[in-house]
């Protein structure tokens, strides 16, 4: 049984920045409720005040133009997102990440922008989003501001979001020109079910320069991360199996596999060689 809380649904953002300023520390952002209701019923979670942002049209839009790039509204749900063409011809590493968030009735009311606000080191998008270099919107009583989301993360279902801030939406660039990406998901079964570890790539030409590559990776570290040094080692004009051997290294000091009711460290460590190689030999014969 849920405990009790006292419940809003404000209209605009203004509303419920209000809201947030004026409750503190006893408040909390519903959008999909996949994982805040769930948490509330466990007592993992606490809050005297759930502020519903569903009904905020704003938050509710997709909208794209090539110089700006695709923003997403923090109510969008998956679904919705899977069903945009936008996402899917353009963003395809976006729409193959959240696709395998769940099932259908969980993407129904699940939200991109819930996802990486729960904070999970497992968040099925984070990676997706990170090769794309995308940024988070948040809106408080002091104004707005952008971060990168790589920095929006501090730690295991921890963000760096002030005290009554609310991410009003995500932004994400338009795709380097003639890239391919993609996104691998090891979980234990073929359902439903939390990644053991999730790995982002994006391979693009850069110019003669050997490559332009990104590397991210879920449930393997206190937060999704990219692989930055590791990136830096395909810019080189050599075979992709000696380039996969020097960048391993980079890529395992990036990661901090651990072991956990899902997977030991041994066998995170073992799938991160082996998708890693996997994924970017798909994408190195695609460029």
């Amino acid at each position: 049984m849920l405990p009790k809380f006292d419940y809003h649904s404000p209209e605009t953002v203004r509303d419920a920045v209000k809201l947030l300023a004026e409750h503190k520390n006893d408040s909390k952002v519903l959008a999909g409720g996949t994982d805040i209701l769930v948490n509330l019923r466990a007592r993992v979670e606490h809050a005297k005040h759930l502020i519903d942002i569903k009904r905020i049209k704003e938050l509710q839009n997709i909208s794209f133009d090539q110089k700006s790039g695709l923003k997403i509204g923090a109510a969008v749900t998956l679904n919705n997102l899977l069903r945009n063409e936008t996402v899917t011809k353009t963003y395809p590493v976006l729409a193959e990440a959240a696709g395998s968030i769940g099932d259908y009735e969980v993407r129904n009311r699940a939200t991109l922008v819930g996802n990486i606000c729960n904070a999970s080191p497992a968040a099925d998008t984070a990676p997706a989003l990170l090769i794309l270099n995308s940024t988070v919107n948040v809106t408080g009583a002091a104004g707005e501001r952008t971060l990168p989301l790589a920095e929006f993360f501090a730690g295991v279902k921890k963000t760096n979001l002030k005290s009554g801030e609310l991410v009003t939406s995500v932004t994400v660039p338009a795709p380097l020109k003639d890239s391919h990406a993609g996104y691998l998901k090891a979980r234990r079964s073929t359902g439903e079910d939390v990644a053991v570890i999730g790995v982002g790539a994006l391979v693009a030409p850069n110019g003669g320069k050997g490559k332009n590559v990104r590397l991210s990776y879920a449930s393997l570290a206190p937060t999704p991360v990219r692989a930055y040094d590791a990136e830096k080692v395909f810019e080189q004009n050599r075979p992709i199996g000696q380039l996969l051997d020097e960048a391993m290294p980079f890529v395992m000091k990036a990661v901090s596999p651990i072991s956990d009711v899902r997977a030991g460290k041994e066998y995170r460590t073992q799938l991160v060689k082996v998708l890693t190689t996997r994924l970017m030999r798909q994408l190195w014969e695609m460029n």
